[in-house]
């Protein structure tokens, strides 16, 4: 800036005041003018600094890429901010489990990004929502994209969003054991039975049978559809059953596909080369072996209709925030990243199949046999339905699936039930009601509570009191803070979510109504599994019985530790406390591969003692007790620590005299060892039956509320509400409430009747 400055100032003074001719005095010999002089033309450059920085404009990029995806993204843009100074642009990657909620809360409040990277399946949602900016007909040159690819992005006949890349299911193949893909379903159920050796877990075919994203590719390529043009819900149709048919043959009749395949199953049987086909996405590619003899092909023609098998298609597009100051610049952004020398760039660095039509004619490209391929599946691809009433197909779906592919049901019979559940998940909102009773009825209980604590401080004249125990109060202060912010704020904001409903990214007050449907079972039966109270009876069920093994499992075990002739009691004591120890998630996902029926070590031992494998979730006194038998595993620990650290402190000589006066085992347990017992052991298990209670994990991960939900617990079908059926969060809240209440009224109950004893 010196240099310049200098520079600057000579050019200006030689043009403006220009040199005497000899003898005469030179206005630069002049010490005030040069100074005056000097300063403005550093002012003048100064302000053109400051000047160009604040026209230069900022943008930020949200994505949730990993790995080399993120990596090429962030070289792309490094790329953009060289030729673009005056336009910079910042990404931030986000954690995918968070990103659609972090999108959904943050651009509404204005503290969202100008453009972000996302799958399109919630346009609909997003577009009602005010969270995209539109793309007209000038913005971009569209036929440089495949059309399948822009066809995802178009919502209520509108465009919102440049695709960028895509995603979709292929076949996957093992060269060692295939030398050439099959064309047609016939083909390659022939070539599977060659590999399908089930007495040695052998597998022609693996994929999640029971997924509907997998399972679509059939469902299309036999003719079916989820949605009419209005959004109307039209899978039950005998096109969509005789996809459930031909999925179901696949298991019973041929035997080539395992139950009960998860994606951990699929990876493992088709890396251990005890699988010759699978179907799966691009992200399986990172899953596979180094050392893996693999190739991928399109899907096969459906025999029984010729038409190719059509899977979901999901496009990831650059969206342009409703909420940007920066719109335009944005557009170029997304502009810059789908073009054609950065489609090139993410396809050969970051791997990922690109939209731009353009860059397949590059030869890193062309010659890529697993882009190219993909590149093929897409020309017989259906894009996933972007309509908000999507959200609310999955579990239907998923649920008709695993019927029919347990034999509980036919699938006109499954699709059926699938249609009605699909319609309680989408039925209307309760109607809006007035706030101002519920502003009116908080300020006056805030007012009462004043009023009460007040009068009590003035009659009880508390005020020295608080002024001797100060102190006191200063070093509680810090736990009553986090108490509030951990505690008590949450749980009054979720109280007062449970009065309001929410719909399309806003929420609306219908007071007492969510709390109505619940108690009523307006939608469902009493007895059917959505129900609050057969729910709430499973849950009871499932506490007690739970509670019950936790506390003798664990009595039973401290007693015999704290026995002197036991050898090696300290070792027990280490071994018998690791259940507790690992996290219960772990343990969950553990046990939930140990009840597999194919696969699972508690089937190999039926098997080695000549009995037949039981398929554990496909029956509710099966799945029950798998989810029991999990959460025992892990809560005896608890009980047997707290009963032996109690035993501990009552002293031998008691039963030692108890027995001398000629008391039985039982006797000495019943009226010395238990009453000494209760001070601990009350609180343990109120404490346990609580965990117990809300133990969501066991649940979720083991039996996943299977069968048709009937194992779900109150906390389960709470979370089920919020986001897997339409985000109703008022309706969620609601249930969190109830399981307030009911929570309370047995804690009361407990103190009563230990007061009473």
């Amino acid at each position: 800036m010196r240099v310049l400055e200098q520079k600057v100032f000579r050019i200006v003074f030689d043009r403006v005041f220009g040199r005497r001719g000899k003898g005469s005095r030179a206005l630069d010999d002049t010490p005030r003018v040069r100074i005056l002089l000097r300063a403005l033309v550093s002012s003048w450059l100064w302000l053109c600094c400051f000047t160009h920085v604040a026209q230069a404009q900022e943008l930020t990029l949200w994505h949730a890429y990993r790995g080399a995806e993120q990596e090429t993204l962030e070289g792309l843009l490094n790329e953009w901010n060289k030729r673009h100074p005056d336009a910079r642009v910042t990404a931030q990657p986000f954690a995918p489990s968070v990103y659609s909620s972090k999108l959904t809360n943050d651009i509404p409040q204005g503290n969202g990004p100008d453009l972000f990277i996302a799958a399109h399946e919630r346009v609909g949602d997003w577009s009602q929502t005010n969270l995209l900016a539109e793309w007209s007909d000038e913005d971009a040159s569209w036929s440089d994209y495949h059309p399948t690819t822009i066809e995802a992005l178009v919502y209520d006949k509108k465009r919102w969003g440049l695709p960028l890349s895509y995603k979709s299911v292929a076949l996957f193949y093992n060269t060692e054991l295939v030398q050439e893909p099959p064309d047609t379903t016939d083909a390659l159920i022939a070539e599977a039975k060659k590999h399908t050796d089930a007495k040695n877990k052998r597998y022609g075919l693996v994929y999640e049978s029971t997924n509907m994203y997998m399972h679509a590719g059939w469902l299309f390529g036999f003719g079916g559809e989820i949605f009419d043009e209005d959004g109307n819900f039209i899978l039950e149709s005998k096109e969509s059953a005789g996809s459930l048919t031909f999925a179901r043959s696949l298991i019973v009749e041929h035997g080539v596909v395992p139950e009960e395949a998860d994606g951990t199953l699929v990876s493992h049987l088709f890396n251990s080369k005890q699988a010759a086909f699978a179907i799966n996405g691009p992200w399986f590619l990172g899953e596979l072996d180094k050392d893996l003899p693999y190739a991928i092909a399109p899907l096969p023609i459906i025999s029984a209709t010729g038409q190719p098998a059509k899977p979901f298609l999901t496009v990831e597009a650059a969206f342009v925030s409703g909420k940007s100051e920066h719109p335009k610049r944005a557009r170029e952004v997304a502009l810059f990243l789908a073009g054609k020398q950065a489609s090139i760039t993410r396809a050969v660095d970051g791997r990922q199949p690109v939209a731009n039509l353009a860059a397949y004619k590059d030869r890193r490209i062309s010659e890529d046999r697993i882009l190219m391929t993909f590149r093929r599946q897409l020309d017989a691809s259906v894009p996933m339905p972007n309509r908000p009433e999507m959200s609310s197909v999955w579990e239907p779906t998923n649920r008709a699936l695993r019927r029919v592919m347990r034999g509980a049901v036919e699938p006109d019979a499954a699709l059926t039930e699938a249609k009605a559940l699909f319609e309680v998940f989408q039925r209307p909102p309760p109607k809006e009601r007035s706030l101002a009773p519920l502003i009116t009825g908080l300020i006056l209980l805030l007012l009462a509570a004043l009023a009460i604590g007040a009068r009590r401080f003035v009659r009880e004249d508390m005020w020295p009191q608080v002024k001797a125990n100060l102190p006191a109060y200063v070093y509680l202060a810090p736990a009553i803070l986090g108490m509030m912010i951990l505690i008590v704020i949450p749980f009054v904001v979720g109280s007062i979510v449970s009065l309001f409903v929410h719909t399309q990214g806003s929420f609306t007050f219908v007071g007492l109504e969510n709390f109505w449907r619940i108690i009523t079972s307006q939608d469902y039966g009493v007895t059917d599994p959505l129900s609050f109270y057969f729910t709430l009876a499973v849950t009871v069920m499932w506490t007690a019985i739970n509670v019950f093994l936790h506390v003798s499992i664990g009595m039973g075990l401290a007693l015999l530790l704290r026995e002197p002739w036991l050898k090696l009691r300290g070792i027990y004591r280490v071994l018998l406390i690791v259940p507790w120890a690992v996290p219960n998630y772990i343990t969950a996902l553990i046990w939930k591969g140990m009840f597999h029926k194919q696969f699972g070590a508690i089937n190999g031992l039926l098997d080695a003692f000549g009995l037949e494998p039981v398929s554990w979730f496909s029956k509710f006194s099966t799945a029950f007790a798998a989810n029991v038998t999990t959460n025992t595993w892990l809560g005896f620990p608890f009980m047997m620590v707290v009963i032996l650290g109690a035993l501990q402190a009552i002293p031998r000589d008691l039963e030692e005299a108890a027995e001398v006066d000629g008391a039985t085992w039982w006797q000495r347990m019943r009226y010395v060892t238990l009453p000494l017992l209760r001070p601990s052991l009350v609180p343990a298990v109120v404490l346990g039956t609580v965990w117990t209670f809300n133990m969501f994990n066991i649940i979720y991960l083991v039996s996943g509320g299977e069968p048709d939900g009937a194992t779900e617990i109150l906390i389960s079908e709470s979370y089920k509400w919020a986001f897997e059926r339409q985000n109703q969060y008022g309706y969620a809240a609601a249930y969190s409430v109830l399981i307030f209440l009911v929570l309370l009224a047995y804690s009361a109950s407990t103190g009563q009747l230990k007061t009473s004893d």
